[in-house]
Formats: C-alpha cells, sequence, structure tokens
C-alpha cells in the first residue's frame, strides 16, 4: 500500500493501545479507584481499542505497597476486581521495567492470568535483562512487546545492535519511544525507518509511544503511521506524566476504521478524565517544552511544578541552558 494514499489511516493492520492507567499513574502514585479503571476500560471495549494497558508489574520488594497504589503492582485480584476476567476482544497489557520487575515470581503462567500482552521496558544498558524477560514471558504463553526507553541518547552503534537482538527474538512488536517527547516528526521518519527495516522478514510490528513535551505527541504519531508504523499508543486526554502522551480523542478522529467509535471515547474524556483533571496536573506545559527541547528527561520539570517556583520559566530555562 502506498504511504501517500489517502487510506493509510484505515489499514486493517492498526492497532490501538491504550496506557492512560498505567502512564496516567506515574502522576498520582497509582492509586486509581476501581471505578476509574472500569471506566477507562469500558471506554476501550466500546470505542473499539486493542489493547489496555492495566499498569505496571513492580517488583514488591523494590517499590513500597504502602507509597504506591495497586496498578504499580497489577496483581491479578486487583485486576479482576475492577474489571472481572474480560471475556472481551479487547487484550489486557502489563509494563515490566528491566531490573524492577521480580518476574520469575511475579508474572503466572498466561493460562492463569486475565493479562494477554506483556510490554518489557528497557533502556539500552538493560538489554541482556530484558531479553531474558522476554524469554521467560515467552515461554508462559504471552504476547510480548518491548519498548526502548529514552531512544533519544542512545548511540547509532548500541541502537543497530539492539535492533538486530530484537529482531531475533520472539517478540510481537518493539517501540520507537520518545521518553523526552524531544523528537520531531523527521526524526520520528527515519527511526520509524530503521525499527522497519531491522524487522523486515521477521513478521514483528513496529509500535510507537510519544510524549508531548513539545506538542507533538499527535504529530510524531501521524508521521509514525504514515510510515508504515501499526502499533499506535495513546491516552485519555492525553493524560500521562508531565507533558503526557497522544491523546486518544485525536487519534481516534483520525483512524477511519469504522470498528473505533469516537463517541465512547468522548464519554469517558467527559466522565472519567475532567474530574481526574481538576485533582491532577499534565499536558504540554512550558517547563516541559523547555526539558524537551534540551532532550532532558522531564523529572526536572516536575519538581519544578510541585515547588514555589513553578511558573519561573525564565529561572528554570536560564538553568538548563547554562547547563
Amino acid at each position: 500500500m502506498s504511504q501517500k494514499a489517502p487510506w493509510v489511516n484505515f489499514r486493517p493492520e492498526i492497532k490501538v493501545l491504550d496506557c492512560t492507567v498505567r502512564d496516567g499513574g506515574l502522576i498520582n502514585s497509582h492509586r486509581f479507584e476501581d471505578h476509574f479503571v472500569k471506566g477507562v476500560y469500558d471506554a476501550c471495549v466500546a470505542g473499539g481499542i486493542d489493547i489496555m494497558e492495566i499498569g505496571y508489574k513492580a517488583d514488591g520488594k523494590i517499590f513500597s505497597a504502602a507509597e504506591n497504589g495497586p496498578w504499580k503492582f497489577s496483581k491479578e485480584e486487583d485486576i479482576r476486581r475492577a474489571i472481572g476476567d474480560n471475556d472481551t476482544d479487547l487484550k489486557i497489557s502489563v509494563m515490566a521495567d528491566a531490573e524492577k520487575t521480580d518476574y520469575h515470581n511475579d508474572i503466572l503462567p498466561k493460562k492463569d492470568s486475565v493479562i494477554d500482552v506483556i510490554r518489557v521496558a528497557t533502556y539500552i544498558s538493560q538489554v541482556p535483562v530484558a531479553m531474558d524477560m522476554v524469554k521467560d514471558f515467552v515461554q508462559k504463553g504471552y504476547e510480548v512487546h518491548l519498548n526502548l526507553m529514552a531512544l533519544s541518547v542512545v548511540q547509532d552503534k548500541e541502537l543497530d545492535d539492539a535492533l538486530e537482538i530484537f529482531a531475533a527474538s520472539d517478540i510481537k512488536a518493539m517501540a520507537i519511544v520518545d521518553s523526552f517527547g524531544t523528537f520531531l516528526p523527521l526524526q520520528i521518519r527515519d527511526y520509524a525507518k530503521r525499527f522497519m527495516d531491522a524487522a523486515e522478514g521477521t513478521g514483528k510490528e513496529i509500535a510507537i509511544h510519544a510524549h508531548n513535551n513539545r506538542q507533538l505527541a499527535f504529530a510524531n504519531t501521524i508521521e509514525a503511521l504514515i510510515c508504515g508504523v501499526n502499533y499506535l499508543d495513546a491516552t485519555m486526554m492525553g493524560m500521562g506524566r508531565g507533558a503526557g502522551n497522544c491523546p486518544m480523542e485525536l487519534l481516534i478522529s483520525l483512524l477511519r476504521n469504522p470498528k473505533f467509535n469516537l463517541r465512547a471515547i468522548l464519554e469517558c474524556v467527559e466522565t472519567q478524565m475532567l474530574p481526574m483533571r481538576k485533582a491532577f496536573e499534565w499536558g504540554a506545559l512550558v517547563p516541559y517544552n523547555i526539558t524537551g527541547h534540551f532532550n532532558e528527561h522531564p523529572r526536572s520539570a516536575i519538581a519544578m511544578r510541585e515547588s514555589e517556583e513553578k511558573d519561573k520559566f525564565l529561572k528554570f530555562y536560564d538553568y538548563h541552558n547554562e547547563a
């Protein structure tokens, strides 16, 4: 299919993954009430979303249950309590961070779990651990995806080596992750080609997870879509740590497959996200624009927005410009 064809946003291979609860949990220590999780789940089912990422699978020996809500750990009993046994076409996903997941013990065989997909998140230095995790999850019967984080600071040779390893593995998809929200559409085009070239002939899909620091998450997702990337991440109302992510309501309004239902997504935005927005801040505010501009992790911007100098934009810019 020509990438320039007007129906590029209809192709049936496109899959949409909602990571509202997982990524959004980074702004409230994963303390969502069950009714919120169920509301997002119901919207995903009614909206034709393909995969819902419900939380992390974090190691309880590293992260305190007193300081984190249930969606940091995504235990089977918590998932089933919130959404039931999920007898729908929607796949349930969790994220397992390399070196932060007790994957041998905390993740059951697929036959005993409501979870369908596990996304392994790894930094470039953690690839050996990540590949051991992939092997474990595949043997347990899961569909496994891989997210290479902080891609904007990975050296070319390291990326080539990692892509070669990923392509030879049993993962279903590997994601272009703009962790710092710094990429421009032209850069996304280049990365899409590199990932797709590496995956050629393997049957693997390429995904994109875009952050909105420079207000380009939607544009970058569109660029990836045009280039042939089939797995697209988004969150309701763009919710996520710091600047957030590609807004689901924008993405679904773009896609032409009639299986997607924009009205169901807008209902979730109105009934679930607007009340949440009154309690928590996210979005492409100026400090996140600045960290995106300097290709830096947004943690400093998050700390600034929680301080008494939350609106001292010039001081924040000068500090990063002189660093």
